[in-house]
């Protein structure tokens, strides 16, 4: 569990999809928006791995860096990140004034997501109950996506905010104030920081003696009810420790060694309390009624904004949904489609790099019932890929 050292690449070389190479220089770009356009005494929440460039080149203090070796304290940063947005930010806003997240893909902070919420459990045990390497946050849902833990979590919010089909960042607690050129990095003011538990930290520093420059932070008063539910954890290098947690680790490689099974949504009859997900069978789409389901489709539409719609229309990209997506219409698998699409009308919206979405793969596999489907939810068939062409214009073919 113990965390390795790291020094992220801050600059980098790229390829576009025309063949151009570019130079992506996101990192530093966020480093200087930080150091250029946030206050002296501004505290920066990130994954500890970026804790030694943005003290280097913002100038910024942040909670953790590579010698952070409290693991309990990079356990609460791993819990602010994995747990739900509303509970993530009542602990960030006593502790920093901005987040800044990795979010363009490859080992970004949403993939390392798995792993911050298994540290976060190691001390916290109620984040993943019974389940020690949290396979209830890394396990995808039914239908490819991410599995419900993930998707309401602090830093999906923040990763995918406006960008994701249907993710968005609660805007009484956060305000975007940077995304970097290639998407690299995403920056959020924290909004509702409390002034009072700032004061008494800069109030209550512990220096190792008077006028020392090593001064151990503290934790201000407001997050004692967090703080209490804690655990110590003996990391298995802790040699001169006599601290012992020989159950935990027991259970956690007993768990890591179990084979991946499915892990049901819990808006799709997920177990009730007490229950093992392990022990579930893979859920099976639902059957309707036409009236069923033309009631719920209905419903379904009515939930989504204008807003909803053109964002993920105009976000085109080959992703695990549009993958799902194609593969979904193209072997006519339509009571999965349903099932999806009334759990998540936003993705009948979809587009991949080319332009085109499941409109344009219905018509392309002669699939008229996803057509229709699709049309009940108000997608268009007159609007065109990459190419300029059209959904209509794939039946001449």
């Amino acid at each position: 569990m113990a965390k390795a050292l790291s020094n992220p690449t801050i600059v980098l070389k790229g390829t576009l999809k025309s063949g151009e190479t570019v130079i992506v220089d996101d990192f530093r770009e966020a480093y200087f928006f930080l150091r250029d356009n946030t206050p002296e005494d501004a505290r920066v929440l990130a994954w500890w791995d970026y804790g030694y460039q943005i003290t280097g080149i913002s100038n910024r203090t942040t909670l953790a860096d590579g010698n952070t070796w409290n693991h309990e304290h990079i356990a609460l940063l791993g819990k602010i990140l994995t747990s739900s947005e509303e509970e993530g930010y009542s602990i960030a806003r006593h502790l920093a004034d901005y987040a800044l997240v990795w979010a363009g893909g490859g080992g970004d902070d949403l993939a390392k997501s798995p792993h911050l919420a298994r540290i976060a459990n190691s001390v916290y045990r109620d984040m993943c109950p019974g389940d020690p390497t949290c396979r209830s946050f890394a396990a995808k849902n039914q239908y490819g996506g991410p599995s419900d833990m993930m998707s309401s979590s602090f830093l999906y919010k923040l990763h995918g905010h406006n960008i994701s089909p249907g993710v968005k960042a609660d805007p009484t607690k956060f305000k975007e104030v940077f995304r970097s050129k290639y998407g690299k990095v995403r920056i959020y003011k924290i909004l509702g920081v409390s002034k009072e538990s700032k004061e008494w930290v800069q109030n209550n520093r512990v220096c190792d003696v008077p006028g020392s420059w090593y001064c151990p932070g503290q934790y201000p008063p407001a997050l004692q009810s967090v703080l209490s539910k804690r655990k110590d954890f003996a990391q298995l290098e802790d040699f001169n420790t006599k601290k012992s947690d020989d159950d935990y680790q027991k259970a956690y490689f007993e768990n890591l060694n179990k084979k991946n099974r499915p892990v049901p949504s819990k808006r799709q009859n997920a177990p009730g309390p007490g229950s093992s997900q392990d022990e579930q069978p893979p859920q099976q789409p639902k059957e309707f009624t036409t009236e069923q389901f033309d009631k719920l489709i209905k419903e379904a539409r009515e939930k989504l904004s204008q807003e909803d719609i053109e964002l993920a229309s105009a976000n085109w990209a080959d992703t695990e949904q549009t993958t799902l997506m194609w593969r979904l219409v193209s072997e006519k698998k339509l009571a999965e489609l349903q099932n999806w699409l009334l759990m998540d009308p936003v993705q009948a919206f979809i587009r991949s790099s080319d332009g085109r979405g499941p409109m344009w793969w219905a018509y392309e596999n002669r699939n008229m019932p996803v057509a229709v489907l699709l049309t009940k939810l108000g997608v268009r068939n007159d609007l065109k890929d990459s190419q300029g062409q059209t959904p209509l214009d794939l039946l001449s073919k």
